[in-house]
């Protein structure tokens, strides 16, 4: 058993404090820039470097405005309603993965009509750049003591002392694994042989969902909304089975037209 005693601060210069967690933004933001960049430059990718710069900011920007607005309204809609101003007090805290997601689709698809490119061929195309900036989230989770799992007995059990005196599964080292290493060695290895339009964002969908599913099992829910339904079933699961359902209706679509084409 360990006891969490991470400073969540990285810098401190008088007044001005860098914290762990938006390094760990930035370290994402720069790999997915450096990754785009090495599959740019790959020959038939129909994408330049310059391309590939452009197409990371903007994502940046839906990955944090998108992030932002879903935390709120999948997690935290009551306080919005009662103080609408709270959407932008993001020095507080809180982002959504599947708030993120969805600001990110949203800039692809404008991005992709200002370079006539459709909006599965710009997903394909980011898809593997993001799991670095996930696992990176996840560690900046984990220094910072929050979004942690459930009470357990294992060995590798951290106390949090934000949650009280009991040991509790590191449930963000966990995502860190899953969503952040397995899922990008998976994606990379996967998009770098020609797979049908669709197949690279829909192997993303479903396994995402799944790993993020998998976890919220010895996650502790948010305190607030607790068990939505089943004494079991977390906002996280609620907001992960369409990612599974969705992707694997997209595999199935990229296989089939691909076999009729053939």
């Amino acid at each position: 058993m360990w006891v969490h005693n991470i400073d969540p601060v990285a810098i401190s210069v008088g007044p001005l404090q860098v914290h762990w967690y938006g390094l760990m933004y930035l370290i994402g933001f720069a790999a997915a820039w450096w990754l785009g960049v090495v599959r740019a430059r790959k020959a038939g990718s129909g994408w330049n470097e310059e391309q590939g710069s452009d197409r990371i900011f903007w994502g940046a920007m839906g990955v944090v405005l998108g992030g932002r607005m879903g935390y709120v309204l999948f997690y935290n809609f009551d306080k919005f309603l009662a103080d609408p101003l709270w959407l932008f007090a993001v020095w507080e805290g809180g982002m959504s993965f599947h708030g993120g997601l969805l600001g990110v689709v949203a800039v692809l698809y404008w991005f992709g009509r200002q370079h006539n490119k459709t909006l599965f061929e710009m997903a394909d195309f980011v898809a593997p750049l993001i799991p670095i900036g996930l696992g990176a989230g996840r560690v900046g989770n984990f220094i910072g003591g929050e979004l942690w799992g459930r009470v357990t007995d294992v060995s590798w059990g951290v106390v949090f002392p934000r949650a009280g005196d009991l040991p509790r599964h590191p449930s963000q080292l966990y995502e860190f694994v899953l969503e952040g290493v397995v899922l990008f060695v998976v994606l990379w290895w996967f998009s770098s042989k020609p797979r049908p339009r669709m197949a690279v964002s829909g192997l993303f969908l479903v396994l995402y969902g799944l790993f993020r599913s998998l976890v919220e099992f010895v996650r502790e829910p948010d305190s607030h909304l607790q068990f939505i339904a089943f004494e079991w079933l977390t906002m996280g699961q609620l907001l992960s089975v369409p990612m599974v359902v969705l992707g694997g209706l997209f595999l199935l679509l990229a296989y089939t037209r691909q076999s009729k084409q053939n």
